[in-house]
């Protein structure tokens, strides 16, 4: 059986917490915004998506299932309708809980022909980590991802809301310098950035 379909895996998916033990982690201003982003939408179902990234902002960056059941819960939705949403889309982190930066290398055309597998290689050794993992530390996870849409700026990766790029081996250690030395995870700022966005009703 491939190693990716164990059960056990980084890959399984959140478990549904009892509803004797569901217990609401929203902050307050967690749940003054979602209450904001449920006034845009005509019911509460077509909230899903910004609940789910307002979720992440609020557990640290990812999706457990107790994350995903005070969506649920918040939205009067049923688990698994917002575990299949959760689960379908890459940008939400579901698997396991991700570094306080999470690198997602571009490996697509582009980035391949400008040098991303040497990039990926670099990362490789300097971290000691390859797709999908996380340094013991919980400092960084990498990813190899599908086009950034930066061609332009081949190759180029992206940790949370900043894109960079082209990239050298040389610029990339220097960026992973500054990463080591930044307290704040790119991975909530990200999610919150995203919260953010959909907030200003009416201004995109």
């Amino acid at each position: 059986m491939s190693e990716l379909l164990q059960i056990g895996s980084p890959n399984q998916r959140p478990r549904q917490p009892r509803a004797e033990d569901l217990k609401l982690n929203f902050s307050e201003q967690g749940v003054k915004d979602l209450a904001a982003l449920v006034s845009h939408y005509p019911n509460k179902k077509a909230c899903i998506l910004p609940g789910l990234w307002l979720a992440q902002r609020e557990y640290g960056g990812f999706l457990s299932g107790e994350a995903i059941a005070e969506v649920a819960h918040r939205l009067e939705r049923s688990y698994a309708e917002v575990q299949g949403v959760a689960t379908f889309y890459s940008l939400y982190n579901v698997a396991h809980q991700p570094g306080r930066h999470k690198i997602e290398l571009c490996t697509c055309l582009c980035c391949h022909i400008n040098g991303a597998w040497n990039l990926r290689d670099r990362l490789v050794a300097k971290l000691g980590i390859r797709h999908g993992e996380t340094t013991a530390d919980g400092m960084f996870t990498l990813e190899e991802v599908e086009c950034l849409n930066a061609c332009d700026r081949a190759p180029c990766m992206q940790v949370g809301s900043d894109y960079y790029g082209p990239l050298t081996e040389e610029s990339l250690d220097a960026l992973i310098e500054k990463l080591r030395n930044t307290e704040e995870s790119t991975v909530v700022q990200y999610a919150a950035d995203v919260v953010k966005v959909q907030l200003r009703n009416g201004e995109i």
